[in-house]
């Protein structure tokens, strides 16, 4: 199976800081592959609601692959960084791609791609990007 290709964090050019839970972790005292995806989400709502295109809180995309390779097990109850970068947009796509790091040590705990495809939510169909979506982006 290929990496994500997910470049230096110097140029992913955004950073929020999150919390894991202590209920994160699984049986095996580490932090349960399922709590990444929700860290993504996470990240993703405050980058697109910082650049200010979310539609009644809600994303103009749907989530439609997702790559992650884990580096080192993560633990519940710390602060972690997620770097995320747009990295391509297509007409109705676009991959981003995503670092999470503990807070405290800065140790890299996964690294992930995302595929987002446009949707058009009344349609139920995929859809092209706005025009302002695509302004928004080159802003970042």
């Amino acid at each position: 199976m290929q990496s994500p290709h997910v470049p230096d964090s110097k140029d992913l050019p955004f950073r929020t800081r999150l919390w894991t839970r202590w209920c994160d972790e699984d049986n095996q005292s580490v932090l349960n592959n399922a709590v990444y995806m929700t860290l993504f989400e996470e990240a993703r709502h405050r980058y697109f609601g910082g650049l200010g295109i979310l539609e009644s809180n809600q994303f103009p995309f749907l989530l439609a692959q997702t790559n992650v390779r884990f580096i080192a097990p993560g633990v519940g109850g710390v602060e972690v960084i997620v770097e995320l970068g747009t990295t391509h947009v297509g007409s109705t796509s676009l991959v981003q791609c995503y670092r999470v790091r503990e807070a405290a040590s800065g140790n890299v705990w996964c690294e992930a791609e995302a595929l987002l495809v446009g949707w058009d939510g009344a349609r139920r169909a995929k859809a092209p990007w706005s025009n302002a979506f695509r302004a928004a982006l080159g802003r970042d």
